[in-house]
């Protein structure tokens, strides 16, 4: 893939790094020069200086082979008008917008325009691709106390019951996708290996869910009942 990244941030520098890592080519554009001081001097990836709504720079970068782009500038106006110009002018799908103002996310979500709104969202989600066995957040509410995460399943959950999983007000199992194929009923079901939870989580109850999936040590043959 082709990644645009733009803003050369805390968080377009380490998401730049990582693509790279992972193989990905990447181009950061950012309008000041200094800031690519964050990347490495071996970085493989485009340093563009320039703006994300400028469509010269946007092409400098690739736009029009880019597969994706991610704005992560410190400006929420910035970051929106960027994606809005690789979407409708470029036509790259895969696009979010890094929001600071959750007033501005929720708005930005019911137009369909991808937003991030804190600094550690977007770093769980690399996590995610480089380390699947901890938990992502595919989504929060404008008020960061809600929490849509996935987590692989644990291998000593296979053959429980994953509603086992659920505390009433605090996490709920809300799907599970198995073999590639999401599936609603994953209150019902019991784990198998390679299984993926999707859980509604409140934002304080992550550490206690961690607490629920860790392995546990049978005792007698029995299953603990947490």
């Amino acid at each position: 893939m082709h990644v645009i990244v733009v803003g050369c941030g805390r968080v377009g520098s380490g998401l730049g790094i990582s693509l790279t890592k992972e193989g990905h080519s990447v181009a950061i554009v950012d309008r000041d020069p200094r800031a690519f001081r964050r990347l490495p001097d071996e970085w493989s990836g485009r340093r563009i200086t320039g703006s994300g709504f400028d469509r010269d720079d946007l092409e400098r970068a690739g736009a029009p082979h880019a597969d994706a782009l991610a704005a992560v500038t410190s400006g929420d106006n910035t970051n929106i008008l960027t994606v809005r110009i690789a979407r409708e002018t470029y036509g790259i799908d895969r696009v979010v917008a890094r929001i600071y103002d959750p007033r501005r996310a929720e708005i930005y979500q019911r137009l369909g325009i991808p937003t991030v709104a804190t600094v550690s969202w977007t770093i769980d989600q690399v996590r995610w691709r480089l380390l699947p066995a901890s938990v992502a957040r595919e989504w929060a509410d404008p008020t960061g106390k809600l929490l849509l995460v996935k987590r692989p399943v644990p291998d000593d959950w296979a053959g429980r019951r994953l509603d086992e999983l659920a505390v009433p007000g605090r996490v709920s199992v809300v799907a599970v996708t198995r073999a590639g194929t999401p599936r609603l009923d994953g209150q019902g079901l019991i784990g198998q290996e390679g299984d993926v939870l999707h859980l509604l989580v409140a934002a304080d109850a992550l550490d206690e869910l961690e607490q629920r999936l860790a392995p546990v040590p049978a005792l007698g043959g029995a299953s603990d009942k947490r």
